[in-house]
Parts: C-alpha cells; structure tokens; sequence
C-alpha cells in the first residue's frame, strides 16, 4: 500500500472511528497485527527498544532501530510507519534515506530533545520538520508529535501553537502525547491537521477518543507491555525459577 493510500486513511473519517494503529516491536508482533486486519501499523519507540534491551530516549544505536523497523515493515503487506523519536541527531536527507530503505510509508517525530528532556524549541523544531519534508517530498507521511503536555504545560495554547507551526512546516498529522481526551477537539480546530491520540490502558476507549476529536488512535508501549504481562503470567504458570527441576 502507497503512502498516498496511507495518508488517506486519515481523512473523511466518521466520528467515532478513528484510524486505530495497533504498535509492533518486531516481525512477530507485526505479523500477528496485520492478520487480524488492521490496515496498517505504528511502531512505538520504547517498545522497540525495550525489546532490543535498550532504554527510551534516543539511546539506541540508529542503526539498530533501523534495522528492527526494516524487519516489522518487510514482515507484512500493509503500510508500516516508524517511530524514530527526535531523528536520531541525523541530517534530515539521511534521516529520510533510512526510513524510505526500511520500507516504511511514515514516521513520528517528536519535539523533544534528547538525551535528556528538554522541550526543543518550537522554530528549530519546525525547521527541522520543513526540511525532512523537503527532502521526502510527498514519500512520507509526517506525523509531528507535541511535549507540551507530557512536560507538564496543562494548557491547550502552547499545543496549538506549535502545532500550527508544524503544520506550516509540512506535517501531516500532529500528537499531542497525553493530551486531556476533552482537549483533542479544541486541538484538531486550532490546527486544521489530523490529530494522533494516545491510548491509556485506563482511558477512553479508541471509538471514543474518535467522538472526542481524534483521527487517529496509537498505543505507545502500551501493547508491548500487555504481551510481556501475559508472558510472566504464563512463567508463574510454569512453575517460575522456584519450580523443581525434571529430573533426566
């Protein structure tokens, strides 16, 4: 599927059903996914990286990030888009050559920098943003996240700015991680793009982030998380490290 196609399944939705993009961590996952008939997929960084044995926030060789997404997109037939965090420190032209050689028909981009947890400053983001535009073209569907809200910054305002300006700058879709479900209206207004929502194991449901203002619904590590719970429960099952031992 095309990234023209991809981009699509984010517009002319009803309320209510927003594009629900479950998150692989690998081949596995991403094949179980697509079995049951999502039409495509979002990786989440922590997750992928969580998975590789790496922490969060930008520690990761790109290398080896790269090469994880190239395995989840070449896994399935639908489109995959790819968490890449804050780029990575690389220049936006080779930041686009290893996304469109992984296969993948997008990315998410955050505004904060790392190492460390500093809120970029929204001008540098933008133009950072304009330039992995320019040099995708029309190849990649940008999804430009916001950190206003999981840096603390409880008002809608600052959101909306820097979302306008990333808009400007040539992104497709914007997210305000942990955004207030009652603020996605107001955001998507105040942007005019496609608003990505996060969903909680304790929040709203996806349907009903959709009703609220969202186009498109991810996970984070949500589903990771999930699977590794399921997983020690079927280690407790097994008897776990205080199990005897078979004998032979």
């Amino acid at each position: 599927m095309s990234v023209a196609t991809f981009r699509a399944l984010h517009h002319d939705r009803p309320a209510g059903d927003p594009l629900v993009l479950p998150g692989p961590w690998d081949a596995t996952s991403a094949r179980v996914f697509a079995d049951a008939g999502f039409p495509a997929l979002a990786t989440p960084s922590r997750a992928v990286t969580e998975s590789l044995g790496y922490e969060d926030g930008g520690l990761i060789p790109p290398g080896e990030m790269f090469a994880a997404i190239r395995r989840i997109a070449g896994a399935v037939d639908i489109p995959v888009s790819a968490d890449v965090e804050h780029g990575y420190g690389l220049p936006p032209c080779e930041l686009v050559e290893r996304l469109l050689d992984a296969g993948v028909v997008g990315c998410n981009l955050e505004d904060t920098a790392h190492p460390g947890t500093t809120l970029r400053d929204a001008g540098e983001q933008a133009d950072f943003l304009a330039a992995v535009r320019a040099a995708a073209g029309e190849e990649l569907f940008v999804n430009a996240r916001i950190d206003t809200f999981a840096h603390g910054d409880k008002e809608t305002g600052p959101a909306v700015e820097r979302g306008r300006r990333y808009a400007e700058a040539g992104a497709d879709c914007v997210y305000p991680i942990l955004c207030p479900p009652g603020a996605l209206r107001a955001l998507a207004d105040g942007i005019g793009l496609p608003v990505n929502a996060l969903a909680l194991p304790d929040g709203p449901a996806p349907h009903e982030l959709g009703h609220q203002g969202a186009t498109r619904v991810t996970f984070g590590p949500g589903l990771h998380r999930r699977a590794t719970a399921a997983l020690r429960a079927i280690a407790a099952e097994l008897g776990g490290a205080g199990a005897p031992r078979p004998e032979g």
